[in-house]
């Protein structure tokens, strides 16, 4: 699989992946003391929905313009019904320059994350490719509080951790060029992260295909040294082909106080409003808590009902 960010800007993984960030984002800002992100897989921070890869697979079409165009007729309004958490999401969409008369651009997480942090907050934003570093450089020079490395986003982190703010996030958002290598990658790179900076929260979004592929990774999450792990999944398609972008998900290390709240009624609206040929299936459960958490919520797994 090569998950470039251009060919699938906008589409349901995204829609997900970004969700979850606003609700991170959202939680560390709840209280005043600065904190960092670090992206290890930036991409070049904004993408034209009309542009040769985001045209080629028109998969933004099954994704984002879903939830702001309902009935597919360009200028439709959001839908007022929508949880508060997915409204403010795509309010900042439509705030990127180039969105004014409507949906033709894609903010990727750089930009998204810059929309979110305040003056003392800050961002270091890694990029191998040199190309899609030098745009995103250029795309977000202006802003004194990020930081663009064109380098290896998991190499980097043994410099980067713990951030000076001794608080903030790790968003693990890598292409998976090859699959099962890939979690073999991240399951070491979090092991070493957690040694180094053990209360960061750690956010890791990954493809669902077949399940069979998902499924070490996230037990190895269930025993890792994180206190507390929360899964959050969406399936438009049943998790049984290798031909497909069945699925997608993210996966929370230290998840904040009540997270799994925040997000339960906006992972139901994303599955009524995504749901293709048949309907979707989302996942909202915990892999790890701590002893001492009070009794969660039971998890939320469900296909619901076409309206």
């Amino acid at each position: 699989m090569n998950y470039r960010h251009a060919y699938h800007a906008g589409n349901f993984a995204d829609v997900l992946k970004h969700v979850v960030l606003l609700a991170l984002l959202d939680a560390l800002k709840a209280k005043p003391a600065p904190f960092a992100v670090i992206d290890t897989h930036a991409g070049s921070g904004r993408y034209a929905l009309g542009g040769a890869e985001a045209s080629k697979t028109g998969e933004y079409k099954d994704g984002i313009a879903r939830l702001l165009y309902p009935d597919l007729h360009a200028g439709h309004a959001p839908s007022p019904a929508l949880p508060s958490l997915l409204r403010r999401w795509l309010d900042g969409i439509l705030a990127v320059p180039g969105n004014e008369q409507g949906l033709a651009v894609y903010p990727g997480s750089p930009w998204q994350i810059a929309a979110a942090l305040r003056d003392g907050d800050s961002a270091q934003l890694c990029e191998l490719q040199p190309e899609e570093a030098a745009r995103l450089r250029s795309a977000l020079h202006h802003d004194h509080r990020l930081h663009v490395h064109e380098r290896d986003g998991y190499a980097a982190l043994k410099a980067l951790l713990p951030p000076p703010e001794r608080r903030g996030l790790v968003l693990i958002d890598p292409p998976y060029e090859a699959q099962e290598a890939e979690f073999d990658l991240i399951t070491r790179t979090l092991k070493e992260a957690l040694v180094r900076w053990p209360t960061g929260i750690y956010a890791v979004w990954y493809p669902i295909k077949r399940r069979s592929q998902v499924q070490p990774f996230l037990r190895w999450l269930g025993h890792c040294s994180a206190k507390r792990v929360l899964r959050a999944e969406l399936l438009v398609h049943p998790d049984d082909t290798p031909l497909r972008l069945n699925g997608s998900g993210m996966v929370v290390l230290n998840a904040p106080w009540k997270l799994d709240e925040t997000l339960r009624e906006p992972l139901r609206a994303l599955a009524r409003l995504l749901q293709q040929d048949r309907p979707a299936t989302v996942t909202l459960d915990w892999l790890r808590t701590e002893a001492s958490d009070a009794a969660a919520p039971p998890p939320l797994s469900r296909a619901p009902r076409r309206r």
